[in-house]
């Protein structure tokens, strides 16, 4: 029996509860292709008390996106019969607070879309019903609104669709992969944020700016990918 993708508005309804006390917990862990956001990243390296760096290295693995031609960060799997997140434990997801957006918007999936006329982005969400899962036979009714607000996944997409942004005027001026360079700088930027931080002294930011980025890692990450925006595109 095939998973069921089911378009849905931001107030059409969906039933879905999920806890310790159903038979499959945990099963939505395992036989992950995981792909993960600069912010998913800021987020579990922190939780976890480590440098991106050290966190890049330990839990991920690094490609070129074939469409973008961006380098792209998947996680790590653990249990490689089963392809199990490293960070699930028997009790539950041990980093739940910092859960990358795509394991927290589950059961749903955001489909993102930029205009090139406008700039405008558009969302979509589809329900993915899994047969395994037996959240969606709990009695709990939710809207899509209710879910994304209660699963705090406002703050990643506002995060997420900086980076959209960066591949849309890639998409527009410099299709294909990036030269050796340009790929160090996009991933330093928004993957290695650590590494980023140790080395803004050198770049010409004024002092109000840089209290900002060095005091507060999301506001960090924003100067990051802008940085990519006018250094790779040439656009502020």
């Amino acid at each position: 029996m095939e998973d069921q993708m089911i378009p849905l508005s931001l107030n059409d309804t969906f039933r879905f509860s999920c806890s310790a006390d159903l038979p499959c917990f945990n099963e939505c862990c395992r036989d992950l292709n995981q792909f993960l956001t600069p912010y998913d990243i800021l987020r579990l390296k922190n939780r976890l008390g480590i440098t991106s760096g050290l966190f890049l290295e330990r839990y991920t693995t690094r490609h070129t996106g074939p469409e973008s031609g961006f380098p792209v960060v998947t996680l790590k799997t653990g249990h490689a019969s089963e392809l199990r997140c490293p960070f699930v434990t028997p009790r539950g997801c041990s980093v739940y607070e910092d859960r990358p957006s795509s394991c927290r918007t589950y059961p749903l999936a955001r489909v993102a879309s930029r205009s090139r006329e406008t700039g405008k982005i558009t969302e979509q969400y589809v329900l993915i019903k899994e047969p395994h899962c037996l959240g969606f036979h709990q009695d709990k009714v939710w809207t899509v609104r209710e879910w994304i607000k209660n699963q705090d996944v406002e703050i990643y997409n506002e995060m997420n669709d900086l980076l959209m942004e960066i591949i849309s005027l890639k998409n527009r001026f410099r299709p294909g992969p990036l030269d050796i360079k340009s790929g160090h700088f996009f991933h330093t930027a928004c993957y290695d944020l650590d590494a980023f931080k140790n080395n803004i002294v050198n770049l010409n930011i004024d002092s109000e700016t840089l209290a900002v980025i060095k005091s507060d890692e999301s506001e960090l990450l924003k100067f990051g990918i802008q940085w990519i925006r006018q250094t790779l595109f040439s656009e502020k």
